[in-house]
């Protein structure tokens, strides 16, 4: 469900609409009847992004150089 709200009563009844943006409500708020803003729930992701996994892909990929070896040097040779 979408309310339109003016931005006087956005500031006096906040507390009221961020109940009303938890239950799932999204309201727009109006400055001289011209909306400016939107206040909507933020849906948590049931799966959240699990970035140890691709750090650990990371560093298998990783070469390791030996010393003296210079990656631009390689990459001016075209070895990179």
């Amino acid at each position: 469900m979408t309310a339109t709200v003016g931005a006087f009563e956005a500031k006096t009844h906040l507390s009221e609409l961020l109940a009303r943006v938890e239950e799932g409500e999204q309201i727009t708020i109006t400055k001289h009847g011209r909306p400016v803003a939107r206040l909507t729930p933020i849906i948590e992701s049931s799966t959240s992004r699990d970035w140890s996994a691709f750090w650990d892909r990371v560093d298998s990929r990783r070469v390791a150089l030996s010393p003296g070896t210079s990656i631009k040097a390689d990459i001016e040779a075209g070895r990179a």
